[in-house]
This record gives structure tokens, C-alpha cells and sequence, in this order.
């Protein structure tokens, strides 16, 4: 069973692609799964996904968003909503081509204010793609992403407030992707 992450941050190595991972290895743990299979950064894709013909890294990327079992979709905010990048890739999505995927919104963002913006407009895109899209979404503030560089001695890296909302996260929506693998979506044979 495959779990994707898609991130949809224009900057390289983003920390929304760190919680996207993070998250989606979070529930992948709580459903005894190995882990993320692949993550699609479309920082790399950007260049091309406005380009009038097909281009193999989009088309490749695509493929392995339609074909996840469990897909965290994450963006930072801006303007109030997840980034252009993200629409410009799921737009090149056939109509239903989530049908069978489990998505999980996540949005990255610098203000509290922003925080009902994965289920006012991430989430409805995604339903919107046919995917099974159980809630609460994520909602992750940059303050909370902080880390003490360097770290103190015997501690991780990861801000224990990331750590701690992540685990509550992946706790509450965890039994629901469950549910819909099993009921709703039955792993193909």
C-alpha cells in the first residue's frame, strides 16, 4: 500500500515538506504501513507544468498521485489558500483521478487566522478530485516549527510542538483512513 506525500512549496527543501513527510509517516506508523513510498516536491516541476506539451517528471508525478492509497497533500499559505503550484499540478488531474485515494490536507502557515483554510479550500479541491478525505485536516503554524539551532544535547531535532500536534493529528484521523482503505477503497489485488 503506498502513502504519498505531495508537497506544493515553489522553494526546494521547504519545511512544509519536512511536516509533510513527518505527518505522513506519522499516520503510516498508526497504521502499521512502512512508511512513505514516495514524495513529490513540486518545487522541481514547477518550470514545466505550465509548458504546453507534456513533460515525463509531471506525467511520472501524476501517475503516482493517482495511484497512492493514502496521499498528504501540503502547501504553504499564501494569500489565505494553498499555493498556485499545487492548483497548476492538481488541475493537470483527470477528473476523479483521486477516486480510491485517502488525501490528507495540510497547510503550513504563518498566522492562526489562516487555520480553517485546509478545510474551507484545500479540502473541497481534493473531495472535488474524488478522493475520500477524512478530517480534521492539518494545520501546522510556522512558530511551531521552530527549532533551537543547535540542538541541546539528547534532543531531536524536531520542536516538541510539531512532534506533539503531529501525534495528536495522526491519532484523530488515523482510525478514519483505516476505515475508508477498508470499507470504502479495498487494496487492489
Amino acid at each position: 500500500m503506498s502513502v504519498v506525500a505531495l508537497v506544493g512549496n515553489p522553494r526546494e527543501g521547504s519545511r512544509t515538506r519536512t511536516v509533510a513527510v513527518e505527518a505522513a509517516e506519522a499516520v503510516a506508523r498508526r497504521l502499521g504501513l512502512p512508511g512513505v513510498h514516495d514524495v513529490i516536491d513540486l518545487s522541481a516541476l514547477g518550470p514545466h507544468l505550465l509548458a504546453p506539451g507534456p513533460a515525463p517528471g509531471v506525467e511520472v508525478a501524476l501517475e503516482l498521485v493517482a495511484e497512492a492509497r493514502v496521499l498528504v497533500v501540503a502547501s504553504p499559505t499564501y494569500k489565505g489558500t494553498y499555493t498556485g503550484l499545487l492548483k497548476a499540478f492538481l488541475d493537470r488531474l483527470r477528473p476523479e483521478a483521486l477516486a480510491g485515494v485517502v488525501a490528507l490536507p495540510l497547510l503550513v502557515m504563518g498566522d492562526p487566522k489562516h487555520a480553517l483554510a485546509v478545510e474551507v479550500h484545500l479540502r473541497p479541491l481534493l473531495v472535488e478530485l474524488g478522493a475520500t478525505v477524512p478530517t480534521p485536516g492539518l494545520a501546522v503554524l510556522e512558530s511551531q516549527l521552530a527549532v533551537r539551532e543547535p540542538p541541546l544535547p539528547g534532543l531531536e531535532s524536531r520542536p516538541p510542538a510539531l512532534e506533539e500536534l503531529l501525534g495528536r493529528w495522526a491519532e484523530r484521523v488515523a482510525p478514519q483512513v483505516a476505515a475508508a482503505l477498508a470499507v470504502g477503497h479495498p487494496a487492489p489485488a
